[in-house]
């Protein structure tokens, strides 16, 4: 039987991002074409290994006692020792630990990394942090026996450390979004097509303080719905973020309920990405599945993303504009949504993205 064991995430079913949503679609689809899939889960606590399945997945829950990166890092090498003993074909997801592959590597076990965005040159990282990914960037390149790239950017910069033919892009996928339960949204006080959705974490790098100051310049008559968490006592950029909201801006908090945040895009008018970093954004290409128009940060991971249909912006100026051209244009909102649409079934499909995965991993297989 094929075997394959998954790293790199927290664990399935899917709870905080988008590797361990891809994860949990990958498994499953897998094991639906006769596949063995063992996937490795982060547990908090003490205890020893245990094993258990799920939906025809096998899991290895591995406890850390440790909290934050601390954990992450525990918990991989841990993930990888484990790993390391089956000579099963391994997917790596992220290339933040990908120095613990090279026990892979000493043992003949075939690993895949998917090397994710370019980390270490995001903005909020500190100097030691920049330095540990920035040398795990190196690590995965060399340790990992191919390399997937999620967008052709990420695949141009990994193929200035490794050749070309080392390096497969295949990006990230997402479900249509069809209908959705309204009462989810009236819960917030919002109303079917009069809001637009920022979903970020709060960073500069993610344009957050534009967005909201841009779309604040003037009265909308729509509301602007931010989830992410927010410590405005904590942190001074949330601060500045939450000074320079209108009062057509709330703030939701963090929610990571699938069916809230898929009924918040599914009745949003537009959705904001403001993201200037990374390749193919999972919340980006979730909001294209749900018929989101497109206001997006002008860079070139974006672009080829989201496509020709959608409007982009540099600064909180831009940002307004584009709103303006936008907001209370329904023939200008309902071209942007086909050509969105379009463009995602086009590329950015779990059918076509886990059929590639597939194709990609029966040549790695072990003889």
């Amino acid at each position: 039987m094929k075997t394959l064991r998954i790293l790199g995430t927290r664990g399935i079913p899917a709870a905080h991002g988008g590797f361990e949503t891809f994860a949990e679609h990958l498994a499953l689809y897998l094991v639906e074409h006769g596949w063995r899939v063992v996937v490795y889960c982060q547990e908090d606590g003490v205890g020893p290994i245990f094993e258990d399945i799920w939906q025809g997945v096998e899991r290895v829950h591995i406890p850390v006692v440790q909290t934050g990166p601390k954990a992450t890092i525990v918990f991989d090498w841990k993930a990888t020792k484990h790993a390391a003993q089956h000579g099963d074909l391994c997917l790596t997801l992220g290339y933040n630990t990908a120095v613990f592959c090279a026990l892979l590597r000493l043992k003949g076990t075939p690993n895949l990394i998917n090397m994710d965005g370019i980390e270490w040159s995001r903005a909020k990282w500190g100097t030691v942090a920049k330095t540990w990914f920035w040398l795990n960037d190196w690590a995965g390149c060399w340790l990992g026996n191919h390399l997937v790239a999620d967008h052709p950017n990420i695949k141009k910069h990994l193929a200035s450390r490794v050749r070309d033919d080392k390096i497969t892009m295949i990006p990230y996928g997402a479900d249509t979004v069809t209908s959705a339960p309204i009462a989810t949204i009236s819960a917030f006080g919002l109303e079917p097509g009069r809001f637009l959705t920022l979903i970020a974490r709060a960073e500069p790098e993610n344009s957050v303080l534009e967005i909201v100051s841009g779309f604040s310049l003037k009265p909308r008559g729509y509301q602007l719905a931010v989830l992410g968490n927010y410590e405005p006592e904590k942190i001074a950029y949330h601060q500045k973020v939450m000074a320079a909201a209108g009062s057509e801006v709330i703030f939701l908090g963090a929610i990571y309920d699938k069916d809230i945040v898929q009924a918040l895009r599914f009745y949003s008018v537009a959705y904001i990405h403001g993201h200037q970093v990374g390749g193919t954004n999972p919340s980006l290409v979730e909001a294209m599945a749900a018929g989101n128009p497109v206001i997006a940060h002008n860079n070139p991971f974006n672009r080829w993303v989201a496509g020709d249909s959608a409007r982009y912006f540099n600064g909180a100026e831009e940002c307004s504009n584009r709103l303006d051209e936008i907001l209370g244009n329904p023939e200008v909102i309902s071209e942007i949504k086909s050509g969105i649409l379009r463009r995602q079934q086009e590329l950015f499909t779990w059918e076509k993205v886990l059929a590639d995965y597939e194709t990609l991993l029966v040549k790695w297989l072990p003889k």
